[in-house]
């Protein structure tokens, strides 16, 4: 898959503000910083983007920037969601609880989700934050993938490492683990990887709903 065209749909912080405009979604979500938005932005690389100076989703230095759903509509077929990071964010935690509620009826409730992206940075071993979001989504059967991210950022044998580590981890509490792809948003290693799973799901999703 190539995405040729992305265009800013909307924000929501409910379900009912979502785009009138139904199509497939496929979300991306991850603990804040952990390079979300510069992972969208490598996945819309060279795409004709309306209305954002070359980028798609804003990115930052300072965690917990996404403070609604995002909507962007891909090659007038599907959506990229943009979803609020989980875990530290420098909001106070009634803004904290509010994100909060706001994923989880978005993961949970939204009739159009075809799978979510758990993003988690590759440079570090399985978090417990991570962990327990993880298995939230087996628990309510969500589909999903991972990406770690920041890929670039440690040598081949320490990315290896920590990749052997995770999926070990994760092997702890599932008997079959769901695709996990490496990424860099520097090198744009894992786009073509992450786009032809994109393009996969999309068509599993639009044969289901026929």
């Amino acid at each position: 898959m190539k995405i040729k065209k992305a265009s800013f749909a909307g924000s929501s912080t409910t379900l009912k503000g979502k785009p009138l405009f139904k199509a497939p979604e496929i979300a991306f979500i991850g603990r804040s910083n952990v390079g979300k938005s510069s992972l969208i932005n490598m996945l819309c690389h060279g795409a004709a983007i309306e209305g954002k100076g070359g980028e798609l989703a804003r990115t930052s230095s300072s965690p917990g920037k996404t403070i609604a759903v995002n909507h962007f509509l891909i090659n007038d077929s599907w959506y990229l969601v943009d979803l609020p990071g989980y875990g530290y964010a420098k909001l106070s935690k009634t803004q904290i609880a509010e994100l909060a509620k706001m994923n989880n009826e978005f993961i949970n409730s939204s009739e159009q989700l075809a799978t979510l992206f758990v993003l988690i940075d590759g440079r570090l071993p399985l978090q417990r934050i991570d962990s327990e979001f993880i298995t939230s989504l087996g628990r309510a059967q969500i589909p999903f993938a991972i990406i770690l991210t920041k890929a670039d950022k440690l040598s081949k044998n320490e990315i290896s490492k920590n990749f052997t580590q995770i999926k070990n981890e994760l092997l702890k509490q599932w008997e079959e683990l769901p695709p996990i792809f490496l990424s860099s948003a520097t090198t744009h290693q894992g786009k073509e990887e992450i786009l032809n799973y994109i393009e996969q799901v999309i068509t599993l999703y639009k044969n289901s709903n026929k």
